[in-house]
């Protein structure tokens, strides 16, 4: 072989960098193993408030978090664009599932909200998680709240509507996650039918002083009343935008203005919440 030849066939180092976020996205993934394998996963609770003046929790979405070899909480932002398209990311959404379900079944009463991948609907063990609790606990199941992102809806949205359809025969509710950031098709907004419409952060944060996402927050609002969802505003911050939302007609409110997502709430008493709740 000629060195002409050699230098073509050689191949190619990745640089530091690229060694560093390859390293990271190892251990990431070593990380999310190992805490599931050793059961060291929980929800966090944040409160989703009503508007209606009366500091009502209309529900609470459970946040998934692992806990990692050093006792450290991992948010979910952390972790999981590194595994959602692997199989790790369908154990993730079981385990959610199942700590939400054991939640509802604790507290009678309570409404709660877990996250869903699309990818997640034909996985065997969560729907096998689900149809136990359908047929055993059907009083749980009835205040329970799947949320699934658009971008991920988007994914596969005929498979969606028809397993959305399906559940909500059994009192399932469904929420349009982190709706305005992803490319849903008018067409398909209708055909899925969710309950819930929450309205991503990126167009929340400082509404008030904003006419640009005044005007498309308006629109979002419009929509939801058009398809009769409840319209939640998610990444709440500032009173004075919380002021203008529910004067546009949002329906709920979420973000750390009524609380960060912790690990030991105080149910349905928001106003003497537990200030040394771990916040997470």
């Amino acid at each position: 072989m000629n060195a002409r030849m050699s230098k073509i066939a050689e191949p190619r180092l990745a640089s530091p960098l690229d060694y560093a976020v390859h390293e990271r996205g190892a251990a990431a993934v070593d990380m999310v193993r190992h805490a599931l394998d050793a059961g060291n996963a929980r929800l966090a609770f944040q409160p989703v408030m009503s508007t209606r003046g009366d500091g009502r929790v209309a529900f609470y979405e459970g946040l998934i978090r692992l806990i990692d070899p050093q006792g450290r909480v991992i948010p979910a932002a952390e972790f999981m664009g590194k595994v959602e398209d692997m199989e790790l990311g369908r154990k993730i959404d079981c385990r959610a599932l199942s700590l939400g379900l054991r939640t509802l079944r604790n507290n009678p009463g309570l409404r709660l909200s877990v996250n869903l991948s699309a990818r997640s609907i034909g996985y065997p063990k969560w729907l096998s998680i689900l149809h136990k609790h359908i047929r055993n606990h059907p009083d749980v199941v009835e205040r329970l709240i799947l949320e699934i992102t658009e971008s991920s809806a988007m994914t596969m949205p005929e498979i969606v509507i028809a397993f959305m359809a399906d559940l909500q025969q059994h009192g399932v509710t469904f929420a349009l996650d982190d709706f305005g950031a992803g490319f849903t098709s008018f067409r398909y907004l209708r055909d899925f039918c969710f309950d819930i419409l929450k309205i991503d952060g990126q167009f929340i944060r400082g509404i008030s002083g904003d006419a640009d996402n005044q005007v498309l927050v308006s629109s979002l609002l419009s929509i939801a009343r058009h398809f009769d969802m409840l319209a939640v505003a998610e990444s709440v911050e500032e009173q004075a935008d919380a002021d203008w939302l529910a004067r546009a007609g949002a329906d709920c409110l979420q973000g750390y203005l009524y609380g960060a997502p912790v690990m030991r709430p105080i149910w349905n008493t928001p106003e003497t919440a537990d200030r040394h709740a771990l916040a997470v």
